[in-house]
């Protein structure tokens, strides 16, 4: 039996299999309202009728200028809800479960008039570009301003609970505006939250946890390790995400990178080469966790499952070349699927 394709369930949430879809920002809402469109739609829906477990929607900010892009969702507003709760209804007519990720891009908000950040520290520019290529310099936010914004990820959290997703996502990963305070290349602030590395996104879990059920499990997608000369590593994201899991933290979604161009450390981009980051978050940890990082082979996907390495995988570039990616790999796992009846002739 594939355990690839065995249910899997945390807390009130039970997945049919041990597929993720990864969040993928898809850049694509066209009037910049932060609204999915019918482009989400069709991208979010089909992954759900090829057989994903558990589709997780891009990076979706909690203000307007915390977007990457003005093209990007949001869900800063009551108004958005509707939009939402249609794109999770449709999903969840194929068994699939649906999260969303909530975020603030932080020092990465590229369209920002003035960028927001725990300190006025720039992303490094690579060196093959120029200062036109650089995003803008932040504005460090103030003490009360960034009280604010993790009430502003409470109210994006309890939207997301109206319109009906199984679970939400923080994001702590890549370079955004949870990962830039608990980076010491980053931040920088004298106040409680410089002194404290783990506090702003730790107050953050803890609000978000007094508006979702108390059944829902909060995920948090964080980077291992950084690849900037003088980045944190392993030892660093896993003693703050020891006090994430204590805020209320259930599962670890675990990445790497994303903070600035590499330095001497390169991530090593070869199928697998995150895994095991998240072994070591579930062994110092003893929480689930999803591993990803070119994990589209279905015999790699189905190892790093039985060999106790993750609870569950997301496939990211897989599913953007293959949206029925779950279908095709539980054929070739299992040699038996159960596609919608419309495609059974082409699949089976």
């Amino acid at each position: 039996m594939s355990q690839l394709f065995s249910p899997y369930t945390v807390k009130n949430l039970t997945l049919k299999n041990r597929i993720v879809m990864a969040p993928m920002c898809q850049y694509s809402v066209t009037k910049e309202d932060g609204i999915p469109n019918d482009w989400h739609f069709v991208h979010y829906v089909s992954r759900a009728i090829g057989g994903t477990g558990l589709i997780i929607m891009e990076m979706t900010s909690v203000t307007p200028e915390g977007r990457i892009t003005d093209n990007d969702l949001g869900l800063w507003s009551d108004e958005h809800i509707p939009h939402y709760e249609r794109l999770v209804q449709a999903i969840k007519k194929h068994d699939a479960k649906v999260g969303i990720q909530i975020a603030h891009a932080g020092r990465k908000a590229e369209d920002a008039v003035q960028p927001v950040a725990p300190s006025d520290i720039p992303v490094e520019v690579l060196q093959e570009e120029t200062k036109s290529d650089a995003l803008k310099t932040p504005r460090a936010l103030t003490t009360e301003e960034v009280k604010e914004t993790v009430q502003q990820f409470k109210e994006a959290a309890e939207r997301a609970v109206k319109a009906g997703f199984d679970t939400i996502e923080l994001h702590g990963a890549h370079g955004y505006l949870i990962h830039q305070f608990m980076s010491p290349s980053i931040n920088n602030r004298t106040d409680e939250y410089g002194k404290d590395l783990a506090l702003f996104g730790e107050e953050i879990i803890k609000a978000v946890k007094t508006v979702i059920p108390a059944d829902m499990p909060l995920l948090m997608r964080m980077s291992a390790v950084e690849y900037i000369d003088g980045g944190y590593d392993l030892d660093h994201s896993i003693a703050i995400a020891k006090r994430f899991k204590a805020a209320g933290v259930d599962v670890f979604h675990v990445s790497s990178g994303g903070e600035g161009p590499p330095g001497k450390r390169k991530p090593l981009n070869t199928p697998g080469y995150q895994v095991p980051f998240a072994r070591e978050f579930k062994k110092q940890l003893d929480v689930p966790v999803i591993a990803v990082g070119k994990l589209s082979n279905p015999e790699l996907a189905e190892a790093t499952i039985t060999n106790g390495d993750a609870e569950l995988v997301s496939i990211a570039r897989g599913m953007l070349h293959d949206p029925y990616w779950g279908l095709h790999a539980e054929k070739e796992l299992t040699r038996k699927v159960s596609p919608p009846l419309q495609y059974e002739r082409g699949i089976r």
